[in-house]
């Protein structure tokens, strides 16, 4: 069984999120998704529109997902990948190289973005009505 690991805040979850975890089953028999948390997020100097449990909740209900976990802190990767058994690490391209280190554990895969869509772009066009 290949197992696929990806991370990310599926906030205001849009096509391109669904296409993003799509392409990464298709990689493998299973997909775990390290969702980010509030906190976790606040870290990162983000916002999200829902919080973790209502991302959680539109997460659950994906075909392709077979594992939800809490994403709390940058390093908890590594751990995962070998908790979890991950044989591939997925995530867009738009983290190219960041995380090449983790490539001594398992495959890592950048995957391309969907272009003209993001949470930051929905997120922008709330704020504009």
């Amino acid at each position: 069984m290949t197992r696929v690991l990806t991370y990310g805040t599926f906030d205001t979850f849009h096509w391109a999120h669904m296409l993003l975890l799509q392409r990464a089953r298709a990689m493998g028999d299973w997909l775990g998704v390290g969702l980010s948390t509030d906190e976790f997020n606040a870290i990162k100097g983000k916002t999200s529109v829902f919080n973790y449990a209502e991302r959680e909740n539109i997460l659950r209900g994906i075909k392709y997902v077979d594992l939800i976990f809490p994403e709390r802190t940058w390093e908890q990767k590594r751990e995962d990948i070998v908790k979890y058994g991950a044989d591939i690490f997925v995530i867009g391209d738009d983290w190219r190289g960041k995380f090449d280190d983790l490539s001594d554990l398992c495959r890592v895969v950048y995957l391309p973005r969907s272009p003209n869509i993001s949470s930051t772009l929905i997120k922008q066009f709330i704020k504009t009505k």
